[in-house]
């Protein structure tokens, strides 16, 4: 009895490192890995050494059938070395469910810091507009340096701007409130944010302009 458990676990180690080799070959063609051939080996041996398991399992009697006939030993001898190889499917299909799932992982953080990026850009307008700053930390309350004198259409804008309903507005509701056409509205509002004086951000709903600080201290000298 013992020399048969002895030949029956010596065929599934052979059988294991065997089919590892095998899987080894198939798999690894061009990776310098060192692991995976301990790795491939491994898997096949563990992988043999479960036939007889799932023969039990199945209520067969092949290994007791092997001690009244020798020639059933390579119909197991086939079981463990299939085994073996099969073992070849848990890998791979782990390193792709790993792979896929890290992929997944990656696109839904880019997509996260995506949307909390757009959404501070949204938000720290609205924030400097509701919070009152030191004079002594930005000169609020200093005189202002203008550049230059605003135009008529650039004075009205930023009043359009500054005293609407919504903080942020976009082109269509500033002409329907200032009586102008959009390529007019857009390039006085470009003029604005290139002096301070306004700003823009992307959102949802596409691009949204606002006053400024500094807009808002002009509005006021020019009201």
């Amino acid at each position: 009895m013992a020399n048969h458990i002895f030949i029956l676990a010596s065929v599934m180690l052979i059988a294991g490192v065997f089919g590892g080799l095998i899987n080894f070959y198939q798999m690894n063609q061009g990776d310098s890995d060192p692991a995976s051939l301990p790795r491939c080996i491994v898997m096949g041996v563990g992988a043999a050494f479960l036939v007889p398991v799932v023969l039990n399992l199945v209520n067969s009697d092949l290994v007791l059938e092997i001690q009244g006939d020798p020639s059933r030993l390579l119909i197991y001898t086939g079981y463990c070395l299939i085994a073996a190889v099969a073992s070849r499917l848990v890998i791979v299909n782990m390193g792709e469910r790993i792979l896929r799932e890290a992929t997944q992982a990656r696109i839904l953080s880019d997509n996260v810091h995506h949307d909390l990026r757009m959404m501070q850009e949204e938000l720290l307008p609205l924030i400097a507009t509701e919070t009152e700053q030191d004079p002594e930390s930005d000169g609020n309350q200093g005189p202002l340096e203008m550049e230059g004198e605003l135009d008529v259409t650039s004075a009205k804008v930023l009043k359009t701007l500054g005293r609407g309903r919504y903080i942020f507005r976009s082109i269509a509701g500033l002409c329907h409130e200032a009586s102008a056409d959009e390529t007019t509205m857009s390039k006085t509002l470009n003029v604005l944010v290139a002096r301070n004086l306004a700003g823009k951000v992307s959102g949802a709903k596409g691009v949204r302009w606002y006053v400024t600080e500094k807009g808002r201290r002009v509005m006021d000298m020019i009201a």
